[in-house]
């Protein structure tokens, strides 16, 4: 009988107490980009946090349900123009509110979270691809992806820097009329933007970020980029395109706590005409960058491919 009734306590105690259990999920989060798979459970957890107020970033506990905080104002440099980056004395990144995607596919290997969605989001029969960049794009989908570049450590320019389940930093300094964009999954590497008022130099030779120079438009930061080369993708889900590749970006931080991400492709190589896409992300509070070596996490061989492997010496094809 006495065994019976402790049995009773011990149930009746857990039963009350369902924000233990709730906390020590809230505890597991990799510390390594382990393929697309992993990539889609981290993204998930990332929009669930944020559309909890972002949990402990905005001082919520941990597994704790409640209204989101009020989003303060948007940051600002001494000069008024918007800070894109973490206020002086803070510190904070920019995280995917789930599953982030250019445009809207119908199939998706990789679910699109909905915060992430812009107001009015293209669609992948707005898309004007030319036969052959679409015809690829599907091969790409139906291999699942498995052959992106950026599982194999390689650096991925414009909206891919930003699809990553471990967030971005945007780094200014008014001093060097530079800013700076550190991804942290994939290679981690950083790209350059240039805002001290030059062009693009005329005997560019493609790489992976491009040549980028950016200026402000009110407070939106407008980045011109050219100079790509074919060896990356720029989103997740094998959007083609060629060294004939213009991007535009435009980002928007209409408040603390939201960056809009809006992009315009103008690429004649593989497009009928220029179109656009884009996402919103969200700021991950009290965060900052880890160290991440792209070679030592890289388990996509047996994530993406089962018992295949992934190289990373051999050309990548686009």
């Amino acid at each position: 009988m006495k065994k019976l009734t402790l049995n009773l306590l011990v149930i009746l105690g857990l039963a009350a107490t369902p924000g233990l259990a709730q906390g020590q999920q809230g505890q597991s989060a990799p510390q390594g980009e382990r393929g697309q798979g992993q990539a889609q459970e981290q993204g998930r957890g990332q929009g669930q946090g944020q559309g909890q107020g972002q949990g402990r970033g905005q001082g919520q506990g941990r597994g704790q349900r409640g209204p989101a905080a009020p989003a303060r104002p948007t940051p600002r440099w001494p000069d008024g123009h918007v800070n894109l980056g973490p206020p002086p004395g803070e510190k904070g990144i920019w995280s995917p509110a789930g599953i982030n995607a250019l445009y809207q596919y119908p199939n998706p290997v990789n679910r699109v979270g909905a915060a992430t969605l812009l107001p009015n989001p293209t669609k992948f029969e707005d898309v004007p691809y030319q036969d052959w960049a679409k015809d690829l794009h599907e091969a790409r989908e139906r291999n699942f992806e498995s052959d992106e570049p950026h599982t194999r450590c390689k650096a991925s320019p414009g909206p891919r820097q930003f699809i990553t389940p471990y967030g971005t930093e945007i780094v200014e300094f008014p001093d060097l009329q530079r800013i700076y964009i550190f991804d942290i999954g994939g290679p981690h590497t950083y790209r350059t933007i240039f805002v001290d008022g030059r062009q693009h130099p005329k005997d560019l030779k493609p790489s992976y970020y491009g040549n980028s120079i950016g200026h402000w438009e009110g407070d939106t930061l407008v980045v011109d980029t050219i100079g790509y080369n074919e060896r990356a993708w720029i989103d997740r889900e094998g959007t083609p395109t060629t060294t004939k590749l213009h991007m535009i970006e435009r980002f928007t931080r209409p408040d603390m706590n939201t960056l809009r991400y809006e992009v315009t492709i103008d690429d004649p190589g593989a497009y009928t005409k220029t179109w656009n896409g884009g996402f919103q992300l969200r700021w991950n509070a009290g965060t900052e960058l880890f160290e991440y070596i792209c070679q030592d996490n890289n388990i996509a061989a047996t994530e993406m491919l089962g018992a295949g492997t992934v190289t990373r010496s051999s050309p990548i094809v686009p």
